[in-house]
């Protein structure tokens, strides 16, 4: 994999560390033994939230998306903005089964089971150069899938962007073959 985001996105100083500080752990949460990451007090900043959708923005820009993609369901709340900004069309991808219309769908591996993703088919073309935005990187199955429907749309795959990274669950290491070159930032990696 060719990781060209680290040279190219330049994240202002302080950033980092402002986003890390308002992603909170929470104990115990969904179950015993989890460390769940919660993002919402960085939502409920909104010098943080606008620090993060600015360099969500500038993500797109210096990757060449014409579309950001967004993974249900926290990856819309980050990513709609971050295309606003940017100037580009932002498109939900969403569990099977939420989107009216034509689909298309991908199914993917979980821990314990399957999963399928879905996308509406017209709204990603090969004309398109799309980035995936979304909350965390944990194991990779959803980032992956959504990377394979892309390109099944047509689309060319411009990058992912995360805002968090759980390095310890190997996520980046499953999207490698999936990546395929394209570049990968995470804001945050712990």
């Amino acid at each position: 994999m060719t990781d060209r985001s680290a040279a190219a996105v330049a994240v202002p100083d302080g950033v980092r560390d402002m986003l890390a500080s308002r992603i909170h752990d929470v104990p115990d949460y969904p179950k015993p033994g989890v460390m769940f990451k919660d993002i919402t007090p960085l939502l409920a900043d909104p010098k943080a939230f606008a620090a993060l959708t600015e360099v969500l923005a500038d993500i797109c820009g210096v990757y060449g998306a014409t579309k950001v993609v967004g993974l249900e369901a926290r990856g819309f709340i980050l990513a709609a903005p971050a295309a606003v900004r940017a100037g580009v069309g932002f498109v939900p991808v969403r569990k099977a089964g939420k989107l009216p219309g034509a689909t298309l769908s991908q199914s993917y591996d979980l821990e314990y089971g399957s999963a399928e993703i879905e996308v509406h088919a017209e709204d990603l073309s090969g004309a398109d150069r799309v980035l995936v935005i979304d909350d965390v990187l944990a194991t990779g199955g959803t980032a992956e899938a959504s990377l394979r429907l892309i390109r099944r749309a047509g689309a060319e795959v411009a990058g992912v962007a995360m805002l968090l990274e759980l390095g310890f669950l190997g996520g980046r290491k499953r999207l490698e073959s999936a990546l395929d070159g394209a570049p990968m930032e995470s804001l945050v990696t712990v």
